[in-house]
């Protein structure tokens, strides 16, 4: 019998969906960047601090699903990233995983998810 991925599992892949998903329109953004961009197109929903961002950058770039340029910025060196080749499939299939357990919650939850307020 095969196993599909556990499910209580699927919030660990949110970081690098995101990432890069704020990288797909073929820009290149250094961390902080990235982490600005993510609270601001969600409306502040979400955000990410330095001991997520960083760390899942550095395992992006590791799997070389990201690339790096170091620019030098104020004196400052800073590291831009931007999407690969190898990246771009990937966010597509976790695209489509993602696309998928949010129809199967919208199923779940009906309209009702749109009016339900936080307690």
């Amino acid at each position: 019998m095969v196993r599909e991925k556990n499910p209580t599992n699927f919030m660990n892949g949110v970081p690098e969906l995101l990432l890069l998903g704020m990288l797909a329109d073929g820009s290149e953004m250094y961390g902080y960047e990235l982490a600005r961009e993510v609270r601001d197109r969600t409306g502040g929903a979400l955000s990410m601090s330095e001991g997520v961002i960083y760390p899942t950058l550095h395992t992006l770039e590791l799997d070389r699903l990201v690339g790096t340029r170091r620019r030098e910025v104020n004196g400052r060196p800073r590291i831009y990233y931007r999407l690969t080749a190898r990246g771009k499939r990937r966010l597509a299939a976790a695209t489509h995983d993602w696309s998928r357990v949010a129809r199967a919650i919208k199923l779940i939850l009906g309209d009702s998810a749109d009016v339900i307020k936080p307690v």
